[in-house]
């Protein structure tokens, strides 16, 4: 009874310093809005420098009737997502078998981490060059941004796993697949899901980038477009719209973690 009653305690004690804590970045947001807004009205900046909240949300309303932002945001995001998808599979594939064969490790590593040694920006105009304007060009950066962490995750979480529990597997007779599937798997998703969530942010840049470098659609395009014109306006409403799609992912992503290792809070 005392113990049921200690866990009650505990529940009830998670949930009210909940309540008090999920205000917190509500009020930070309000007092920089309230900061922003006084730094416009008294210092006189012109809009094209830095323009006022009111202006901006009314530039976003703009952008949603004549359905420029939602277009354009529903085409960085596809490249988004795709890079994501196309960056974690090779990444996986290739994480398990770096972490399965030090000889194979040895071979990679050189060229994994000189890969890593150049900018995107740099290597980006390659890319549009080479495979166009088109969105194959954005999911290939998108891909290749989130490529490493994803892979350096996989095989960090692959060779965490303590070697006497694969003793246990071997002498169990089970099979590699159902060693992945019951041992491997389940111990290296909480790492994996680390580097997920780094990952999905930086999809989010990598198509900005391709976007910047050569694009006619997009966010990214939206943001030159607005330079071009001076309206800073509608590159606070397409940077706003980029902070949303980031802050959207990263939260899939730990939603995902909650359910996948819901497991880990009942033990």
């Amino acid at each position: 009874m005392d113990l049921n009653l200690t866990r009650k305690l505990e529940g009830f004690s998670d949930r009210t310093q909940w309540k008090h804590t999920h205000w917190i970045p509500v009020v930070v947001v309000l007092a920089a809005v309230a900061g922003w807004q006084a730094l416009t009205t008294f210092a006189g900046l012109p809009a094209f420098i830095l323009p006022s909240p009111a202006q901006v949300a009314v530039r976003f309303v703009t952008a949603i009737r004549d359905s420029s932002l939602l277009w354009h945001a529903a085409v960085t995001l596809s490249e988004v997502l795709l890079g994501l998808l196309a960056g974690t599979c090779s990444a996986t594939l290739l994480g398990y078998a770096v972490a399965k064969s030090r000889a194979f490790e040895r071979l990679a590593s050189p060229f994994l981490v000189a890969s890593q040694a150049i900018p995107i920006v740099a290597i980006a105009p390659l890319l549009v060059i080479w495979f166009g304007q088109g969105m194959f060009s954005k999911i290939l950066i998108c891909g290749l941004i989130v490529f490493f962490p994803v892979l350096v995750n996989t095989v960090v979480g692959l060779r965490a796993v303590p070697r006497s529990l694969n003793e246990l597997m071997r002498s169990l007779h089970a099979s590699p697949w159902q060693t992945l599937r019951l041992l491997e798997i389940p111990a290296a998703l909480p790492i994996f899901l680390g580097g997920l969530q780094i990952g999905a942010t930086l999809s989010v840049i990598g198509a900005v980038v391709g976007e910047f470098v050569g694009a006619d659609r997009g966010l990214g395009f939206l943001i030159n477009v607005g330079r071009g014109q001076y309206d800073t306006a509608l590159v606070f409403v397409a940077v706003f719209t980029l902070i949303g799609m980031a802050l959207s992912l990263y939260g899939m992503v730990i939603y995902l973690e909650h359910r996948l290792l819901a497991w880990q809070d009942r033990n």
